[in-house]
């Protein structure tokens, strides 16, 4: 597999700004949430690109498809969080829905790489 820029991966550009998004809402939580909620989050929402960049340049398919999965564990984890800062009025109703809208979307891709992928380490055409 050849390196490549991760930073050309569309996927990767959403991720990341997704991951500003929350560095910038989470600015407002509460004190007491530093080290719990607001670490959490933070770490979550930014594993998603920094396992993508990883990915790009690790030597096979098999190895780049590894860090996409753990990516898209990170987003499934930050769907939990901020319906959880949604629930605490961390977040109003709106703001969670733009999030939920950006994280189906940066979701969709990831799979989609995710199968691309699995396609190449098989051998077979993409479905």
């Amino acid at each position: 597999m050849m390196q490549r820029d991760f930073e050309d991966l569309i996927v990767w550009q959403k991720s990341h700004k997704l991951a500003l998004q929350i560095y910038e809402i989470t600015k407002d939580f509460p004190k007491e949430e530093l080290y719990g909620l607001t670490s959490q989050i933070r770490r979550a929402s930014s594993s998603i690109p920094m396992n993508i960049a990883e990915g790009t340049g690790l030597k096979s398919y098999a190895d780049f498809r590894r860090l996409l999965a753990m990516a898209r564990g990170s987003l499934m984890e930050l769907r939990y969080q901020l319906r959880l800062c949604k629930d605490l009025g961390y977040i109003n109703a709106d703001t969670y829905f733009r999030f939920v809208r950006d994280y189906d979307e940066v979701g969709k891709m990831l799979n989609g790489l995710i199968t691309s992928l699995e396609c190449a380490i098989n051998n077979k055409p993409k479905k």
